[in-house]
């Protein structure tokens, strides 16, 4: 991804809510907040999906779509991973369907262990010598 794209995309992140932050009116109405709100919230979104297809491949893409149409948490979860890594320059170029296949199963392992869930191991014993006690 290039540095400057990013850097048009903070600036105008920072804009947003420096115009955010003052309120010409002076009024303060709820309802124009609840719909600042709402349109801050929607541009946000807009931003996250920006980035995501700058930083993802088609394949990659295709499958967080279709993770997020089962369980829209675990979504929002690896997106947000991917955000804080693309934020923090982790990622060099762009996202592989393997590489997010990696990424899920490091947060499915990941919470596994948070849970205390692991595996269960079923062991069954073998009856020596059940002759011995017939009657």
């Amino acid at each position: 991804m290039d540095d400057p794209e990013l850097a048009t995309l903070r600036a105008a992140r920072l804009n947003q809510l420096q115009q955010a932050g003052t309120d010409p009116s002076g009024n303060g109405q709820n309802v124009s907040r609840s719909e600042d709100a709402a349109e801050q919230k929607r541009a946000e979104e807009q931003m996250r999906r920006d980035l995501l297809a700058t930083a993802l491949e088609p394949t990659a893409r295709e499958r967080l779509s279709r993770i997020a149409l089962v369980s829209p948490t675990r979504s929002n979860q690896i997106e947000s991973i991917l955000l804080r890594m693309l934020q923090a320059g982790q990622l060099r170029g762009r996202v592989s369907e393997e590489q997010l296949i990696g990424l899920l199963e490091q947060a499915d392992e990941a919470q596994r262990k948070a849970s205390g869930q692991g595996t269960i191991v079923f062991q069954r014993r073998v009856d020596l010598d059940d002759d011995e006690f017939d009657i």
